[in-house]
């Protein structure tokens, strides 16, 4: 074998060996292992993707841009979805925390209006109980006053008179203590029809349908009408 064949053999074996090689290192690639292209790619993707991001939210932290650019795609979206999912568990412990807040608030309202219903029943039973202590000892007490009224008519000029109308001015003093006001009203008033009872029309000098005599006085205690007026009423024949 000459030189030139020789050389031209060693020749065709480098040859050969180094489309070998380049065969397998694009057999390499075909097979799946990212090559330094494949690489400054997916950091393109990525930071692409951050810019993207920028555009929609506006300003972002730089460092964190930086971060995320140097970092590892999958790694980043690793991070991503741990985040999401911690969001999505604190947005459900808020839920139920706010749910948990309405109840306990709608529980205080109910609480503090029944304490204020108790309150408003206990008062009112109270003041109930208490007016109707002093209407029953008011009320027994004016059958009294009647008749030392009528003693006092019956027994004008006798030594006795003195001392029933000292005890009549007594027992009208222990009323106005507790706030009975007397109602007697004047002939020719007009006639009340919650504080008068009327008894009769009668022929009168009164203007008609006014008060012409009262026949027994009323009493009314803090508002309250314990007992109407008896009054006559007149007819307006006698004016």
């Amino acid at each position: 074998m000459s030189e030139q064949d020789e050389s031209g053999g060693g020749d065709a074996t480098v040859e050969g060996e180094s489309a070998g090689a380049g065969d397998g290192t694009e057999a390499s690639r075909a097979d799946g292992e990212a090559g330094p292209a494949d690489e400054v790619a997916n950091g393109d993707a990525a930071s692409g993707a951050v810019e993207d991001s920028d555009a929609v939210h506006g300003d972002v932290d730089e460092s964190l841009v930086e971060r995320v650019r140097e970092s590892d795609p999958a790694d980043v979206a690793h991070e991503l979805a741990s985040l999401r999912t911690r969001i999505d568990g604190l947005e459900g412990e808020l839920e139920a925390k706010e749910s948990e807040n309405e109840d306990l608030t709608e529980k205080l309202k109910r609480k503090q209006a029944d304490f204020q219903n108790y309150k408003k029943r206990m008062e009112k039973r109270r003041e109930d109980e208490q007016q109707r202590a002093t209407e029953d000892l008011v009320t027994r007490l004016l059958d009294v006053r009647d008749n030392l009224k009528r003693a006092l008519d019956q027994d004008e000029g006798t030594d006795i008179r003195g001392g029933v109308e000292s005890t009549l001015r007594q027992f009208d003093d222990e009323l106005d203590q507790e706030n009975v006001e007397v109602v007697e009203p004047e002939p020719g008033e007009d006639v009340d029809p919650h504080r008068h009872e009327v008894l009769v029309r009668v022929d009168s000098d009164q203007p008609e349908g006014t008060i012409a005599e009262v026949h027994r006085p009323g009493y009314v205690m803090a508002d309250s009408v314990l007992r109407e007026a008896q009054v006559t009423v007149s007819d307006g024949s006698g004016e």
